[in-house]
């Protein structure tokens, strides 16, 4: 079903679009439908595998590897219809990668933004604390099955190397959502290769027991993959012609508003470009002014079950509070919540009152 987001008022954005320096950031492009585990070196465009893990492809158009439903438990494709899955934690120090070909090599000095989203297949025992990101010169290639440890790496002495941990402030534990995962960071200038996973051993990963008699591992499902410049992202982020302290006049603090003239498309829960468009304004608003906080709130009709409609109404208020902080908002500024068709505005019985209670609000205020 279909609800809105309302905003008060619109922002002309203008600048340079961001270039995503990773091809098929989605894994929409396959040479083959997926038929068996492993074969995501085989099935995918533009991606690699850098060692012998057998990372796994998953696409809607499969029957055996396809999606929502597969052997590591049950995850919508929020970015299409293909996402990946690997191992981040195995006994034996087992490990799976990604590895990618930048669009150009990154330069030095200039800031740049790496995010991706993964979510904890339901079947694994453990969740990690961290996710390992690589760049590298060369292309890496290695007979191991196990971590790609520094030690390991660095017997090529031809090859550059540089990692960063991206670490969560509790752990990637979320088996229903996409969890966005992100770090800015400055090119050395030769950074040509992205490599994604984890370098740890097992005694030096971070972990949480899920399960009581846990002895299995770590599956991730991942997705959506950009490489951008920060300052083309500040480009294209920056009000031109409106004032912006006029714009948000009217907007109280501590008061519940709703979203206006952005639509979800049917039964989905990701933004479209033009609604990010009206999301970038509340960013910018909440950046100019360090203490103030965001709750956002979703809310749908009353048609479909109440679990659905709960579910629905929190991917979507998700959706809204996982793109102001791809932006660049701290997470911790952040509440959202997802009420589903409990809290109508208008009555359920009419097509306009089902419309009006099709929301999402928002309330501003001070951070204790």
């Amino acid at each position: 079903m279909k609800y809105v987001i309302i905003f008060c008022c619109m922002l002309a954005a203008v600048g340079a679009i961001a270039q995503n320096l990773i091809k098929n950031p989605s894994f929409e492009n396959y040479l083959h439908c997926p038929v068996r585990l492993g074969n995501f070196n085989e099935d995918v465009l533009s991606w690699s595998t850098p060692s012998k893990g057998s990372t796994d492809y998953f696409n809607g158009c499969s029957t055996a590897m396809g999606t929502p439903k597969n052997f590591n438990g049950n995850q919508p494709a929020d970015f299409g219809t293909g996402y990946a899955g690997f191992y981040m934690y195995a006994p034996e120090d087992y490990r799976e990668y990604l590895q990618a070909e930048l669009t150009q090599t990154l330069e030095l000095g200039k800031k740049y933004r790496v995010s991706f989203y993964v979510s904890l297949a339901e079947q694994s025992d453990f969740a990690v604390k961290e996710f390992g990101v690589l760049f590298s010169k060369d292309r890496l290639q290695s007979a191991r099955r196990k971590e790609l440890s520094k030690a390991v790496l660095y017997k090529n002495k031809e090859n550059k190397y540089r990692t960063l941990q991206i670490s969560h402030t509790d752990f990637y534990s979320d088996t229903q959502g996409w969890v966005l995962v992100q770090m800015e960071f400055t090119g050395r200038g030769w950074e040509s290769f992205m490599t994604v996973g984890n370098f740890e051993n097992n005694a030096r990963t971070r972990l949480f027991k899920t399960k009581r008699y846990a002895k299995k591992g770590a599956y991730y499902y991942i997705d959506m993959f950009k490489v951008e410049s920060v300052e083309e992202m500040d480009r294209e982020y920056h009000p031109l012609e409106n004032d912006l302290e006029d714009e948000m006049e009217g907007i109280a603090l501590d008061q519940i508003h709703i979203f206006k003239n952005v639509l979800f498309e049917f039964d989905g829960s990701q933004l479209l470009d033009n609604e990010k468009t009206e999301v970038r304004k509340i960013f910018q608003y909440l950046a100019d002014d360090t203490s103030l906080k965001i709750q956002i709130h979703g809310h749908t009709d009353s048609i479909g079950s109440l679990a659905y409609n709960r579910h629905l109404s929190q991917e979507r208020a998700r959706s809204v509070a996982d793109y102001l902080v791809h932006l660049g908002l701290s997470r911790e500024r952040i509440l959202w919540h997802g009420h589903g068709g409990t809290k109508p505005v208008a009555d359920n019985t009419t097509e306009t009152g089902r419309g009006q209670n099709r929301r999402v609000e928002f309330v501003i205020s001070k951070q204790e």
